[in-house]
């Protein structure tokens, strides 16, 4: 029998960040929060841990784990609540020197689970934030139906780009046809409304309200308040894609590569340095008689070498290029409090 080709190194060497998205499994998630759930009982003469598990339910034989909460507020062994301080010194100085009236954070360590927030529970309209969702309930239908992401629709109506404060630089054509899959990409990569809203109409409704009821998120079309969903409500979309735990390995990565592509660059982005992956979401929302209360959110994984994290930003003020700028510092200033912090080691 010949010996299987051991891989070539350098070729392993050459894959992107993306890749690492696999390296924390469903089962990685599942012993991580039996372990956090054992301490919080067990005890153990120090702080305890809790855990709680985010399961589906309606399997005849199984229950899946879909995501692990803990109250843990320490990383690598130092405390977040020293992090948590200066975060909300920080907006408390720059609310309102820029106007903005309302900043919500909420962080967490994709490694073994600490998290921090500030008003991480507060509503927010998701706006353009939604366009994620839609995708993964597009993928896991793919995931049994694969035939999906060639069907092909042309776009025949109006331009729902037009009033948009941050215009895609790319949409999609009045009269050309797409794939699902090129729908995908230009909802996600440039935020196009055009596609989104093609997507939307002719996908079955029923699916796409499985997954935010599946995933115990509020389902937008029950809610008729324009601020419906948090940012820590919302961040669960992020963490379920990096465990792998709704979407199959596969298309978790499928996802997460259109993720990567996105080409708004002024918030999370901003704050980090350009050797430094980032997988996000922004989204924009005006209300109003006369569009004079304005709404900026951003979300995503912040790729840190060996120490990926989750971070969500959702904000509230009059000027959007203001709240681009507190996004932008928020992220900067955790990114170098963690990089001081991971450097010492």
């Amino acid at each position: 029998m010949k010996k299987k080709k051991e891989p070539d190194k350098k070729e392993n060497n050459k894959k992107t960040w993306h890749a690492k998205v696999v390296l924390l499994t469903a089962f990685l998630a599942g012993g991580v929060c039996g372990f956090l759930i054992d301490r919080s009982v067990t005890g153990s003469g120090q702080e305890a841990l809790s855990g709680v598990e985010i399961r589906p339910g309606g399997y005849e034989f199984i229950n899946p784990l879909l995501e692990c909460e803990t109250a843990q507020e320490t990383v690598e062994g130092r405390d977040l609540r020293s992090l948590k301080r200066k975060i909300h010194d920080f907006i408390d100085e720059k609310e309102k020197a820029r106007g903005i009236s309302h900043v919500s954070i909420y962080y967490r360590d994709l490694n073994n689970g600490p998290w921090l927030g500030v008003d991480e529970r507060a509503p927010f309209s998701p706006s353009s934030l939604l366009k994620v969702p839609l995708m993964m309930a597009v993928l896991k239908d793919a995931e049994t139906n694969p035939q999906i992401l060639r069907q092909r629709f042309i776009f025949a109506d109006e331009d729902s780009n037009a009033f948009e404060n941050i215009k895609p630089s790319k949409a999609i054509g009045r009269g050309k046809s797409y794939s699902v899959e090129e729908l995908i990409r230009f909802t996600i990569a440039y935020s196009d409304n055009n596609a989104y809203l093609l997507l939307l109409k002719n996908f079955p409704q029923d699916k796409l309200i499985k997954v935010y009821t599946e995933l115990g998120v509020a389902v937008p079309y029950d809610n008729k308040k324009e601020d419906f969903m948090s940012v820590k409500e919302y961040a669960s979309f992020f963490r379920i894609l990096f465990n792998a735990s709704y979407l199959n390995r596969e298309m978790s990565m499928k996802a997460l590569k259109f993720l990567s592509a996105a080409d708004y660059r002024n918030g999370i982005v901003a704050g980090v340095p350009s050797n430094v992956g980032v997988v996000h979401k922004f989204g924009e929302r005006s209300l109003g008689a006369n569009g004079e209360i304005k709404q900026l959110h951003d979300c995503g994984i912040v790729y840190y070498p060996d120490h990926p994290y989750l971070l969500c930003i959702m904000t509230r003020g009059k000027t959007f290029s203001r709240m681009e700028g507190i996004i932008k510092d928020v992220s900067q200033l955790i990114y170098n409090e963690l990089d001081s912090l991971y450097r010492e080691k």
